[in-house]
């Protein structure tokens, strides 16, 4: 059996800032949308990804997915949002075993509600204090790591949102 490769000091301290820095934005955001909105931030982040899908709906496994979710976790996630009558579920046409989940119009105007709350949290503890380099660092970081922990590409990966004709 070959011997660990251990952290050097230099790499412990890293990744211990790295995972303290991870835990408390998670904590930072989640405060602020159960504050503002009333809501916790895996539900905002539902919300989010319905909003974008096509038709403002996805098959309950897909944003599992999209979510990195157990589906019982989301179950009970979505029963609460429907309970809310953030969104609506149903089963597919012509494949009664797929639920769907719809983002309702009610869903959507809660969604826009919280968005600037969350927006300036997310610009507040990540954004204001980093400099353009930072950032872009910061996403080369990332993109490195999911590499690593996803080399086939099978998670979701940001993609450039649709240019306007002005190009904004």
């Amino acid at each position: 059996m070959a011997e660990p490769v251990w952290l050097s000091d230099e790499e412990q301290r890293a990744w211990r800032t790295f995972l303290a820095a991870v835990r408390l934005l998670e904590s930072s955001l989640d405060r602020q949308l159960r504050q503002d909105s009333g809501m916790p931030h895996t539900y905002y982040q539902a919300l989010a990804m319905l909003s974008e899908a096509p038709g403002r709906s996805l098959a309950m496994g897909e944003l599992a997915r999209l979510l990195r979710s157990s589906p019982s976790r989301l179950s009970h996630a979505a029963a609460r949002l429907e309970e809310e009558g953030l969104i609506r579920r149903s089963r597919r046409e012509g494949n009664r075993r797929t639920t769907v989940a719809e983002l309702t119009p009610r869903g959507m105007e809660v969604l826009e509600a919280a968005a600037p709350g969350h927006a300036g949290e997310v610009r507040r503890v990540l954004f204001d204090v980093l400099d353009k380099e930072q950032v872009d660092q910061l996403r080369r970081i990332s993109e490195a790591v999911l590499g690593v922990l996803d080399p086939c590409g099978k998670e979701v990966r940001y993609a450039e949102p649709p240019r306007t004709e002005s190009g904004n």
